[in-house]
């Protein structure tokens, strides 16, 4: 699943769904993405949500763990001097946390680093 229109799935036949984009700055948008991500993962019940994105990311992974899925929150390679605020907000709820910068990497506060995502 994906903010943006046209993407090619990876791999397999199965269509990316594209969801609409929204920001913590406008709540309408964010209520719209996550009436999207709550129909679509009723619909598919992943196993697992792994996300690198920003609020609707988030709110997948948010979503996602309150139906049972496990979670994993990449953080953007963007962000090089803290954690996004999306990835502060899953902090309690992603089953695993990964920063793509080694100096963010924090096992108290559960960030771990394995390498950067290209």
């Amino acid at each position: 699943m994906s903010t943006a229109a046209g993407m090619m799935p990876p791999l397999g036949h199965r269509p990316v769904l594209q969801i609409s984009d929204s920001s913590r700055d406008d709540l309408r948008t964010m209520f719209g993405s996550a009436r999207q991500l709550r129909t679509i993962i009723q619909d598919f019940r992943p196993e697992l949500i792994i996300s690198t994105g920003a609020a609707p990311g988030a709110l997948a992974i948010l979503l996602g763990k309150l139906s049972g899925a496990r979670t994993i929150w990449i953080d953007s390679i963007a962000n090089s001097e803290e954690l996004s605020l999306s990835g502060r907000a899953v902090r309690g709820v992603a089953d695993l946390r990964l920063t793509q910068w080694p100096q963010l990497a924090n096992q108290a506060k559960g960030i771990t680093y394995f390498g950067q995502v290209m």
